[in-house]
């Protein structure tokens, strides 16, 4: 039996507005619509959506999703087992953080003594999820120079480029209900830019580039919203002026 999209959203625990902008860019296109204009999806769309989410918890993008679900090679349960693989050995990391997290509460109550290693059970920050799309976008060059950056820094180094960055990001958000073209929105969006070529090297294109994909990847669109809702879209069209004025200049 076919379902409504607002029975499709509840089932799933997503917006209608989600499943509109999935039919709006060819990812999940309902099999029926009826006259009077509304959506209706079969099982076979329930299937398929059920795919998608499944990548979405992995952090691919919705283009990534697109192109691989259109795959003439793809194959459903194929991917249910990769999805249950991958899914299988986050839950061990996670497993080990969690009795890593016992373990440091007893150590600082002088219960039991932890090693160094034993510290940092279950911790793996070497591999960056945004690393091979950047290389993608703006070429080895840029990412090369941002990584020997950081990997030269010191802690307390380190420490500092995060702090600054939350506060041009907590600064950016108590403006995002403004105009992105304002002076103020202006001159934090060329702090943004002049924080980013600390670390490499960021032409007004690379960096409107960058906007770009804020709100085109979902995993930026996430990290950044967390700072407040509609963030990302905010910095995108701050960034793009920012971009236009630095090449008009």
């Amino acid at each position: 039996m076919a379902m409504k999209v607002k029975e499709v959203a509840k089932l799933a625990s997503i917006s209608v507005r989600t499943l509109h902008h999935y039919d709006e860019i060819g990812l999940l296109t309902p099999d029926e619509v009826t006259s009077a204009g509304y959506r209706l999806y079969s099982d076979a769309n329930l299937d398929m959506l059920q795919q998608i989410l499944f990548f979405k918890e992995l952090d691919f993008s919705l283009k990534d999703i697109k192109d691989i679900i259109n795959s003439p090679s793809f194959n459903r349960e194929e991917a249910l087992q990769m999805h249950r693989q991958i899914l299988m050995e986050k839950r061990e990391r996670l497993d080990r953080m969690i009795a890593t997290i016992d373990k440091s509460v007893l150590h600082m109550r002088g219960d039991i003594d932890m090693t160094t290693k034993e510290q940092f059970e279950g911790f793996n920050f070497k591999e960056n999820p945004y690393e091979q799309e950047a290389r993608q976008r703006w070429g080895n060059k840029a990412v090369d120079q941002a990584n020997e950056k950081l990997q030269r820094s010191s802690p307390n180094e380190q420490k500092a480029m995060s702090d600054q960055m939350n506060s041009i990001f907590t600064h950016l958000a108590t403006l995002r209900d403004t105009s992105p073209g304002s002076d103020e929105s202006q001159m934090v969006i060329a702090e943004w830019y002049t924080y980013l070529n600390q670390m490499g090297h960021y032409s007004p294109e690379a960096f409107r580039g960058l906007g770009q994909m804020y709100v085109d990847d979902e995993r930026f669109t996430r990290n950044i919203d967390q700072f407040g809702e509609g963030l990302a879209a905010f910095m995108k069209e701050a960034m793009a002026i920012f971009a236009d004025q630095q090449q008009a200049d």
